[in-house]
């Protein structure tokens, strides 16, 4: 059975062919670094990260990229009231990111490009943009020609004169139209800015993740994905840029996950319900807040509220409890056999199950209904007075396949003793001497689940329990 994504351009689940036999493209809008991340961020980094560990289940090879705009007018502005240079906010942000997501479990992309290094591709497309005449200059700014783009609003369905009816250019303004957008921003006295052929300034947001794509991934690529709030105008604009530049298809599947609200209210910082990752996971389990996500279809909106996290809280303790139960009568099963293949069937009926679930369009739900399921009847087969050491490993496997592909740890860790986190820390050090970064941000995020803070201070690094 092949996998099938509904795909946003097309309005319709269609089954998964990539472009090359094997072999997956993916590209993944990540955030704007120029705070923590909020609970609407965590949505798409868990999703998606779900569907890429799907797609390596089902034993593709997955190229995942997923860039950070580290430079940008909310950047720029937090730069200005903190007093500090918007590289040193976006790179504070960027190691935020990772400690945040990766205690959601989220695993780090291939490549995580940065606007910054890579400003140069970003300057050499919209020139190519401007020679094929799909942009102009004017006044130090480059405007897309969204006109001359014929497709313009196919993906978001959007004929491109009702797109016009609701754009207005405001006095001042450098664009011939409208729906023009912007490739580059000519810079303002003391905003950061780079040489380009008109003048210093910097990029838009929508060239980025363009010329990154067609950078890390080449010219057509498999999957786009980002929230739903991307769809208009920023994977729209993506679209035009880059099908203009190349002549084609930019990305074949398109998947947006829904939106999040707060108590059934809109999340806005207005309302004051604005939910810091940062903040919540000092209060609860990241472990719950990835089963939370997981437990609402990707592309349905989702409730977060206090209520429905204790839910999903006794969902994931009921879960675990089986898989410990069996855990423990596996030290003391035997070798019996006796309705051993009716119990083998139903767990590969289950494994059969969970597989079609997620092969239809990444449906997390039922794939965690099935989990319930496979803990429901494991702690069945426990009642019975003797067990199988063949059905209680069958059981165990089946467990640890479903958690691993939606990234669910189902032992709790055990908290570590003072004499290990002074260990831990010496041997993160160590590794940061030896340039082994790796090592030593894995260390960090292993502390990081433990819920231990680590600060850098003039004496050496400091830890404390969170």
């Amino acid at each position: 059975m092949a996998i099938r994504f509904f795909n946003t351009l097309t309005r319709k689940k269609e089954n998964f062919v990539p472009i090359e036999d094997g072999k997956v493209k993916m590209y993944v809008c990540g955030p704007t670094v120029y705070n923590y991340i909020h609970i609407g961020n965590a949505r798409p980094a868990i999703v998606f990260d779900t569907v890429r560990r799907y797609l390596q289940f089902r034993g593709y090879d997955v190229k995942y990229v997923s860039n950070f705009t580290d430079v940008d007018d909310k950047l720029i502005k937090a730069a200005n009231q903190l007093g500090e240079d918007v590289p040193t906010i976006a790179s504070r942000f960027i190691n935020a990111f990772f400690e945040d997501v990766g205690a959601l479990g989220v695993k780090r992309a291939d490549v995580h490009p940065t606007v910054m290094e890579n400003m140069d591709i970003i300057i050499e497309f919209i020139a190519a943009l401007i020679n094929k005449d799909y942009a102009y200059e004017s006044n130090g700014d480059v405007y897309f020609r969204t006109k001359k783009f014929a497709e313009y609003g196919k993906l978001s369905h959007q004929p491109i004169d009702e797109l016009r009816l609701g754009a207005r250019i405001e006095i001042g303004e450098k664009k011939q139209d409208p729906l023009d957008f912007a490739l580059w921003k000519a810079a303002k006295e003391g905003e950061i800015s780079w040489d380009s052929p008109w003048g210093k300034g910097r990029p838009g947001w929508h060239i980025e993740c363009s010329a990154m794509a067609k950078k890390y991934l080449g010219e057509t690529i498999d999957i786009h994905a980002g929230g739903q709030d991307l769809t208009f105008p920023h994977h729209e604009n993506e679209i035009a840029q880059s099908e203009a530049l190349t002549g084609k298809t930019f990305a074949k599947y398109w998947l947006h996950n829904g939106y999040i609200q707060i108590d059934n209210e809109k999340m806005s910082k207005s309302l004051g319900n604005f939910v810091l990752v940062h903040d919540i996971l000092k209060e609860v389990d990241a472990q719950v807040i990835r089963f939370f996500m997981l437990s609402v279809h990707y592309r349905n909106p989702i409730n977060f509220s206090q209520e429905l996290l204790e839910s999903a809280k006794s969902g994931l303790d009921r879960i675990r409890t089986a898989h410990e139960n069996l855990q423990h009568r596996s030290e003391s099963s035997t070798n019996l056999t006796e309705n051993n293949e009716e119990w083998l069937t139903k767990i590969k009926e289950l494994h059969d199950e969970f597989v079609r679930e997620m092969d239809d369009d990444i449906n997390t739900a039922n794939a965690i209904s099935v989990l319930f399921e496979l803990a429901k009847q494991g702690n069945i087969y426990l009642r019975e007075k003797n067990t199988s050491t063949e059905v209680i490993s069958a059981f165990l496997k089946q467990f640890q396949t479903i958690a691993g592909v939606l990234g669910i740890k189902l032992e709790q860790e055990s908290e570590l003793l003072d004499e290990e986190i002074e260990m831990l820390i010496q041997q993160r050090n160590d590794a940061r001497k030896n340039r082994d970064f790796a090592l030593a941000d894995q260390i960090r995020d292993q502390l990081k689940d433990q819920n231990i803070i680590l600060e850098d201070t003039p004496q050496g690094v400091r830890w404390k329990r969170g």
